[in-house]
C-alpha cells in the first residue's frame, strides 16, 4: 500500500473511532439527562432516593406499565424514567417522568386522569393531587409521584418532591 493509501486508511480509522466514541457519549448523555431530572437524596427535605433511575423506551414501556402502555403510546410517549424514594424512612414512593413528543400528549394523559377525589394544585402547567399521588404536566413532560402508604403528611411530602422535579424539568 502506498503512503497516501496508508494515510487515508489511518484518517478513516481515526474518524470512525471518533464517531463511535462521540456517538456513544451522546447516547449516554441522554440517560444522564433523565437521571438528573430526579432529585438526589435529601435534596428535598425528608426524601431519600432509594434506587437508580430506570429508563424505558416507548417500545419497551409495556415492561414497566403493562396494561397502560397503549394509552401513553397513543399520546406520543418517547420514554419513561422512574426512580424509587422513601420519605422520612417510612413512606415509600415512586416518581415517574414521561417524556412526550409534545405538550398536547402530556395534556391528553393528564386530562384522562379521574377528577373525583382530586384537587387541583399549582405545580407545572396543570396538576391533580390525590390522597396518595400527584400527577402534573410541564411542557411535554408528564410526572406521576405515587406513595404506597397514606398518612396525614403524605400529600405535602408529594407536593414538595413534585415541585423539585418541576424545577429540574426547566422551562
Amino acid at each position: 500500500m502506498s503512503k497516501a493509501g496508508s494515510l487515508r486508511c489511518g484518517v478513516l480509522t481515526f474518524t470512525l473511532g471518533l464517531a463511535v466514541i462521540f456517538g456513544c457519549a451522546g447516547c449516554h448523555r441522554g440517560s444522564q439527562r433523565n437521571a438528573t431530572l430526579f432529585p438526589a437524596s435529601n435534596e428535598v427535605s425528608g426524601w431519600v432516593k432509594t434506587s437508580d433511575t430506570r429508563t424505558f423506551a416507548a417500545t419497551d414501556l409495556w415492561k414497566y406499565i403493562d396494561g397502560e402502555a397503549e394509552r401513553y403510546l397513543k399520546a406520543g410517549v418517547q420514554r419513561a424514567s422512574t426512580a424509587d424514594y422513601k420519605f422520612q424512612g417510612k413512606i415509600e414512593a415512586v416518581a415517574d417522568i414521561y417524556a412526550m413528543e409534545s405538550m398536547e400528549g402530556a395534556k391528553k394523559i393528564l386530562d384522562s386522569e379521574p377528577t373525583a377525589e382530586a384537587k387541583p394544585v399549582q405545580v407545572g402547567d396543570g396538576a391533580r393531587l390525590y390522597s396518595q399521588s400527584l400527577v402534573f404536566r410541564k411542557g411535554s413532560f408528564l410526572v406521576r409521584v405515587v406513595a404506597y402508604q397514606e398518612t396525614a403528611e403524605v400529600q405535602q411530602a408529594l407536593l414538595d418532591l413534585g415541585r423539585r422535579i418541576e424545577q429540574r424539568l426547566g422551562d
